[in-house]
């Protein structure tokens, strides 16, 4: 199957997608003119940049078992097909991704804990290599760099020429991608790739990444992504999907193929198809995680419950609390609002425009021609969390939240997103 075939092939998974959750969407989105099935999807009509298969189909794809070696030969595998590796390394105290050579530079028999405002490293008793969380740091940098050049331009006499920044071409290998990542990452193609041509650079990344994505075998005490239903099982959007059995003897992968492209590494290593027992070991790893979540969003409606308590008291509460550092739009993996800066050098003889990530949390975010419209901590995190669990349904159809509970870990005072939504719920405002 060719790219457009594929491509084509995406887009009908999208759209059987989006005609499921349009049937089952609360009736506030019909009746506010939405016809189900339809405008939805015409707007992401230009989203899908990948030939994985659609979650319904993974079914259909028994598992195999992988041992350390093949896993190790994974790696070697990718390298050979031109792809730089991309995983989690242990750095500077936490378990950040960075570039990778082999299963030595994983994060072998580490795991993490995790609260409000707090992060650390702990040994594990065994030798899992994805025995941790999540760390500070999405894939967010490698798709969408905190600095983008767009283009420069020359001046030379009268003439001047103008050069777009050139769509990059490295191919990527994304090794580690958490149920929760992968979730983030649709929704990034859903603000960068929605309408019209997208976002050229982030289109050129997108399209060559191949994911590596693990089933969670450990939450930490600020994750809460089965109540946002984003995890901890990888569903979709993946080439190769990895349970660890550490305990396995010997130390092994459940593996799952998700794309063409994946089923083509995987049959270029040693594997065998894993037993129903070693399928509900996998199953069983997932499970745990799931019922060892240290957070839960609050259920119901949240859209309603935020956009009739903008004045409440709550608000003032945590603008108390908060440095408006910015913090959690950084570590956040679907906080995409960037500023735009144009630099010239002395001579007058080049400019160039670059975008670079900004934060509704700064005062100059919100500037205007009369100043900025969002003083205060209170109207820049209220801005901030609204849009995040409310008003991001109405852009999108989707909550802009995956539960990874970064926000909560890497806040200084710890502020907890769920915490302050179950406050507005117990105490709505009179």
């Amino acid at each position: 199957m060719g790219p457009d075939e594929r491509a084509d092939a995406a887009q009908d998974s999208v759209r059987v997608s989006i005609a499921r959750r349009t049937a089952a969407a609360p009736r506030r989105f019909r009746a506010r003119g939405h016809r189900p099935g339809r405008s939805r999807a015409r707007r992401r009509r230009n989203i899908p940049v990948s030939h994985r298969r659609p979650a319904a189909a993974l079914t259909l794809v028994p598992p195999s078992l992988l041992t350390l070696e093949g896993f190790t030969a994974l790696l070697a595998e990718l390298k050979r097909r031109g792809h730089r590796l991309l995983g989690p390394t242990v750095c500077d105290g936490v378990i950040a991704y960075a570039d990778i050579d082999s299963a030595e530079d994983l994060p072998r028999g580490w795991t993490d804990e995790q609260s409000g405002g707090y992060y650390r490293l702990r040994r594990r008793s065994d030798a899992a290599l994805f025995g941790y969380a999540v760390g500070p740091q999405s894939w967010k940098p490698f798709l969408h760099p905190p600095i983008q050049r767009l283009w420069r331009a020359h001046k030379s006499g009268n003439d001047v020429q103008i050069e777009p920044e050139p769509a990059p071409t490295q191919r990527l290998a994304f090794i580690g991608a958490r149920a929760c990542e992968l979730r983030a990452l649709e929704l990034m193609d859903r603000t960068l790739l929605g309408d019209g041509p997208g976002d050229p650079h982030y289109r050129a990344r997108r399209r060559q990444v191949f994911i590596v994505a693990v089933n969670c075998s450990s939450a930490s005490g600020t994750c809460f992504c089965a109540s946002m239903n984003a995890g901890p099982h990888v569903r979709g959007g993946f080439d190769l999907a990895l349970t660890e059995l550490a305990d396995h003897t010997p130390h092994a992968f459940v593996v799952q193929p998700g794309s063409d492209a994946g089923s083509s590494v995987l049959a270029a290593l040693a594997h065998r198809s894993a037993t129903a027992q070693e399928i509900d070991t996998a199953q069983a790893v997932v499970e745990r995680t799931r019922a060892g979540m240290g957070r839960a969003m609050p259920s119901g409606d949240l859209h309603a419950l935020l956009l009739a308590n903008l004045e409440h008291p709550r608000w003032d509460d945590v603008a108390q609390r908060c440095l408006a550092c910015g913090n959690c739009t950084m570590v956040c993996p679907t906080c995409l609002c960037t500023s735009v800066n144009d630099v010239g050098d002395l001579g007058g003889g080049e400019i160039s425009r670059s975008r670079r990530w900004d934060s509704c949390f700064t005062l100059d975010f919100s500037h205007l021609h009369g100043g900025s419209i969002r003083h205060s901590n209170r109207s820049r995190y209220r801005q901030w969390m609204t849009h995040k669990l409310a008003t991001s349904r109405d852009q999108s159809g989707d909550c802009g939240c995956v539960g990874c509970g970064r926000c909560i870990t890497w806040c200084p005072v710890g502020i907890d997103i769920t915490e302050e939504v179950r406050a507005m719920r117990g105490a709505p405002a009179g």
